[in-house]
């Protein structure tokens, strides 16, 4: 949120240098305190690019009826190639808006990422985590696809998107995030534009947000 922060970025990491010059950085977390060594000691990335411990990030699993969900199709980047996979061009131009909301969603979670191994999940590829705290406040309302090409002014050709999203922030280790590039790098398609994270867009004006959130509690 608003009173989220993060590290400062080490002039001498090149990757965080030029990701931070390209990515539009988005609202942060409040778990990081540069006191703490789990949100400084540097982590030796193996797949992520760019990636940085204390940095807060947000997940997207795109969910779809339309795709390959189940087959080695399942995982594509760019991820409207994955959700719209088994629909030929004549079919997907004669999609309404409530045929996209009726087969298309998105779970999103957003973590904040620490150098302590307490805090691994080992399949964050898959899926939002649903442990304790994790998954259990979770947020329901219509939305688009999204990233740093729609705003205010250019909306997303792909909605209404049903979007399911955790509202609490998580901490979770620099290695489950690895793994989870690891496991991107070992898809058939090649996901390598996911590698490293992306920018956040604009946050939507009220007058184009849906009025229909709705929150649900797990017990």
């Amino acid at each position: 949120d608003e009173a989220g922060k993060g590290p400062a970025a080490d002039e001498k990491d090149d990757d965080h240098r030029r990701l931070a010059e390209e990515a539009r950085l988005g609202y942060q977390c409040r778990h990081y305190d540069e006191n703490d060594a789990r949100f400084a000691m540097p982590y030796e990335w193996k797949h992520c690019v760019g990636m940085k411990v204390g940095e807060t990030y947000e997940v997207h699993w795109p969910h779809s009826a339309a795709g390959s969900c189940g087959t080695v199709n399942q995982y594509q980047t760019p991820f409207y190639d994955g959700v719209f996979c088994n629909l030929d061009m004549d079919t997907l131009v004669t999609l309404g808006a409530q045929d996209i909301a009726n087969n298309v969603g998105v779970q999103a979670q957003v973590f904040t990422i620490v150098n302590d191994e307490t805090y691994y999940y080992p399949d964050l590829m898959r899926g939002m985590v649903v442990d304790g705290a994790m998954g259990s406040d979770i947020a329901y309302y219509t939305g688009s696809t999204t990233g740093t090409s729609r705003d205010n002014t250019i909306c997303s050709q792909y909605s209404p998107i049903t979007w399911q999203v955790d509202r609490k922030c998580h901490m979770v280790s620099a290695s489950s995030f690895d793994k989870m590039c690891a496991d991107m790098k070992a898809q058939r398609d090649d996901m390598s534009d996911d590698l490293y994270a992306h920018g956040s867009r604009v946050l939507v004006a009220d007058e184009f947000a849906a009025d229909n959130g709705k929150r649900l509690l797990r017990a």
